[in-house]
């Protein structure tokens, strides 16, 4: 079976999509590496059917961040063995492209979004144009490519007329006993991801201060302090709860336990215009409703099954009225979440997986 690679910018520990990727090669036979990097704050990795490795880095963030970890990536593929590397996102694509090029080995490119266009990119003119340009110069010269929803397979096919395989982040769908309702007591709503912006993080903890459920946030990311602080300063700062980064089976628990998920995305660039995020999926799976954006991929998905409310803004007043529809209309919360409970026969790991083994079949 083939050897291949997969590179990623993170330190492995919590990225759900490449775990399930990689799982899926291994027991399908292929012998996978999933090369990242490691954090101060990293913990031991556990163990997988396949092999991880963690680069170690002086720069942890910014462009000489960026500069290194493409040069010890590139050094570090050029003394690997493989047969098909596969660059997750713009940032290890490069690396990916030339090493594999220099062997005659097969590149492949995972979009998990739209690099260029997210909102930390797209704030910064200067640093997009090196981003859109990165992004030209492999997507037409990397052949096997695939990304996580139709709308963006069908931009880099508008674009630069690549086509694009879609395949979904979706959890793997397991036996298990969902709660038919949540107890009065531990009502909560939660956010699952990045604490980054342009993810309505603001909007929301304003809006608690009309709500009667808690908020539970689990993840970090560049706005952990000025949210912390935000809170604080509430006022009611007693419904507001920081719960930082946490392992997959805590999350999960985390989120099966929910009253409410919420999936908020300002319309500041498209890759969030066109995103299909593994936190929807995950509390499809929970039986737990969501409220999320009216975004082309949430209306379609939402047609085939209704399991979120769709809001057309993130004002406050708006985030309050969507979070009390759900509170108080028992009739449409329940209506949700048996519609959740039906959806995730369908949108699960398990029918992704044959997308990816037959993507990778056809590279041998």
């Amino acid at each position: 079976m083939s050897r291949i690679i997969f590179t990623v910018v993170n330190d492995l520990t919590y990225d759900q999509r490449m775990k399930r990727i990689c799982g899926s090669l291994a027991h399908a036979g292929y012998e996978v590496l999933l090369v990242g990097r490691q954090l101060p704050n990293s913990i031991p990795l556990n163990n997988e059917p396949y092999a991880q490795q963690r680069l170690h880095l002086v720069f942890k963030k910014g462009k000489l961040f960026y500069l290194e970890y493409n040069v010890r990536l590139f050094c570090f593929l050029l003394f690997k063995k493989f047969d098909i590397c596969c660059g997750i996102d713009l940032d290890t694509i490069l690396p990916c492209y030339l090493v594999s090029k220099w062997k005659r080995k097969k590149c492949v490119y995972d979009a998990h979004e739209l690099f260029s266009e997210v909102p930390e990119v797209v704030r910064r003119p200067f640093i997009q144009k090196i981003w859109r340009r990165v992004e030209k110069f492999a997507i037409r010269r990397v052949r096997n490519c695939y990304t996580v929803s139709d709308g963006l397979a069908d931009f880099f096919q508008q674009k630069y007329e690549r086509h694009f395989e879609v395949i979904r982040n979706v959890p793997l769908l397991q036996e298990e006993k969902i709660p038919a309702n949540v107890p009065q007591s531990r009502r909560y709503i939660l956010y699952q991801g990045a604490l980054n912006e342009g993810r309505g993080l603001s909007q929301l903890i304003k809006a608690m201060e009309e709500l009667p459920l808690q908020l539970k946030l689990a993840g970090e990311g560049d706005l952990s302090i000025p949210l912390r602080e935000m809170a604080r300063n509430s006022g009611y700062n007693e419904k507001i709860e920081f719960l930082g980064q946490k392992l997959p089976g805590e999350l999960r628990q985390l989120t099966h336990s929910s009253f409410i998920g919420v999936n908020l995305l300002e319309n500041k660039g498209l890759s969030y215009y066109y995103s299909l995020a593994n936190k929807f999926f995950d509390c499809v799976h929970a039986g737990v409703p969501v409220i999320t954006m009216n975004f082309p991929e949430y209306i379609k998905l939402n047609k085939q099954f209704e399991v979120a409310l769709l809001v057309n803004d993130l004002q406050k007043e708006t985030l309050v009225q969507a979070i009390t529809m759900l509170e108080q209309d028992k009739d449409a919360y329940f209506r949700l979440k048996e519609n959740c409970l039906r959806a995730r026969n369908t949108w699960n790991w398990q029918q992704e997986a044959l997308k990816l083994l037959a993507f990778y079949r056809a590279l041998q």
